[in-house]
């Protein structure tokens, strides 16, 4: 991990979001970790169909970079995308019938934790293969060059899909045609259940200084400084300049995947985690926007009891939606000419 005093800025007073996006911001991430909380609840009850990997302590970056995107810009998402997904504006109650596998979710029900997607939104989809998102972001961006779009394209992927061979690939195409696209590596440390420091050589976003790729450094816990650095890259991207590097450096609270204590043994240090609990990017912004007058706690404290009742409605929309019916098991899952999104 890095130094703090290698990290980019957060940006000025004078160039801060509204007091009203302020608020915003802090209830992204209030509603991605009660989300996720209640996602780690459900899985030990055996209530979730599949493997689900938690974004909890990482709500800082998702929220920072989506809030410096439009509605109609694209993003693609890891096998640890819920928050990636909910800070693009994905619904609460479709997303929790996705994850609940039934008909009423975001591709009802049939792309579950790791495969969902929202073209109406520009989220391309998560992935369950390492780096996957990487190449399609690279498409995206094209078609957007190609069609004299200004929007851009975000690639979220983690440190170890820094070192698939399609990230350099993708980060090359993309240099060279000067595509509107932000690559933003998610640093957690880990890869799976390796520390990232014993398989990857140098810092990750300094790897596009061959291709004369900018990189930038962020804390990613820091909610206003991942905001600015993902600004300066769409504004960049918008005005044709190419693509950015951004390395967002954070921690995730839970393991690689929930139930990973039945196989995969300890492999962190009993303090560190605990360390980053103190750099929580929730608390950090509750504290600025206090200091700052622009929410008090009672305040605070309304948004989270919002976003807390938010998240129990969505479980129960998804325990009344219906199971999916096997004869439809193939609808929509191979489309043929324009794209289409189930539901």
């Amino acid at each position: 991990m890095t130094t703090d005093e290698q990290l980019s800025p957060p940006p000025t007073a004078e160039d801060r979001p509204s007091d009203e996006r302020l608020q915003e911001l802090y209830r992204g991430m209030v509603r991605i970790r009660r989300f996720e909380e209640q996602l780690a609840k459900l899985f030990k009850r055996g209530r979730l169909p599949g493997f689900v990997h938690l974004y909890i302590g990482q709500e800082g970056t998702a929220i920072g970079v989506c809030e410096a995107l439009r509605k109609d810009d694209c993003i693609t998402s890891t096998h640890r995308g819920h928050g990636h997904l909910l800070a693009k504006g994905a619904d609460v109650n479709a997303m929790m019938a996705e994850l609940f596998g039934k008909v009423d979710g975001l591709c009802r029900g049939k792309g579950g934790s790791m495969h969902a997607v929202d073209f109406r939104l520009g989220i391309l989809g998560t992935n369950g293969i390492v780096g996957g998102g990487i190449p399609i972001s690279v498409g995206s961006a094209w078609a957007d060059q190609h069609l004299g779009r200004d929007t851009v394209t975000v690639a979220f992927f983690g440190d170890g899909a820094s070192n698939q061979g399609v990230f350099h690939e993708a980060l090359n195409l993309a240099a060279i045609w000067k595509l509107p696209v932000i690559f933003v590596c998610e640093s957690n440390g880990y890869t799976e259940w390796t520390p990232t420091e014993k398989l990857t050589s140098g810092r990750i976003h300094e790897r596009g200084r061959a291709m004369q790729v900018p990189g930038e450094e962020v804390d990613g816990n820091d909610v206003l400084a991942v905001w600015a650095a993902t600004r300066r890259a769409v504004e960049r991207g918008r005005a044709g300049e190419g693509p950015t590097l951004i390395e967002a450096i954070s921690m995730r609270w839970h393991g690689h995947n929930e139930g990973e204590e039945a196989f995969a043994g300890h492999y962190r240090p009993e303090d560190e985690v605990e360390s980053w609990k103190l750099r929580d990017p929730i608390e950090k912004l509750g504290t600025q926007l206090k200091e700052w007058s622009v929410a008090d706690a009672e305040r605070l404290a309304e948004i989270d009891r919002e976003e807390t009742e938010g998240v129990k409605a969505a479980v129960k929309f998804a325990q009344a939606s219906p199971e999916p019916d096997p004869d439809e098991a193939l609808d929509d899952v191979f489309p043929t000419g324009e794209r289409v999104v189930a539901g």
